[in-house]
């Protein structure tokens, strides 16, 4: 091997352990919540780090949100179609709504 190419696959590693070492802080540093909002107020706000279940009491009925494992998601609910239980998990990207109860369940950033 020659001088120039020690020296470039030693910029070109350098580069990379920056890389992920940035990347790292930056994710790790993001505090993310989970926020219950009923009839277009807020209800909650919960850390989705913590493990926590909520049941949701509003005029037109009941949901149970679970946040587990870093996830949220609706496990049960009284409104008749339950397309909030079936939405799967919310993230950034994905709310859970329930039309018939008047929630909404979305992550945010802190």
């Amino acid at each position: 091997m020659k001088k120039t190419d020690i020296i470039l696959l030693v910029s070109v590693v350098l580069v990379a352990a920056v890389t992920l070492t940035l990347t790292y802080i930056l994710l790790s540093g993001k505090g993310e919540v989970v926020v219950v909002t009923v009839d277009g107020e807020e209800y909650a706000r919960l850390p989705l780090d913590e493990d926590t279940q909520l049941t949701i009491t509003s005029k037109n009925g009941t949901n149970v949100l679970i946040i587990k494992d870093g996830e949220a998601y609706i496990s049960e609910a009284s409104c008749p179609d339950k397309i909030c239980v079936s939405t799967g998990k919310a993230d950034e990207v994905k709310s859970i709504v329930c039309l018939p109860n008047r929630v909404t369940v979305r992550v945010e950033s802190e």
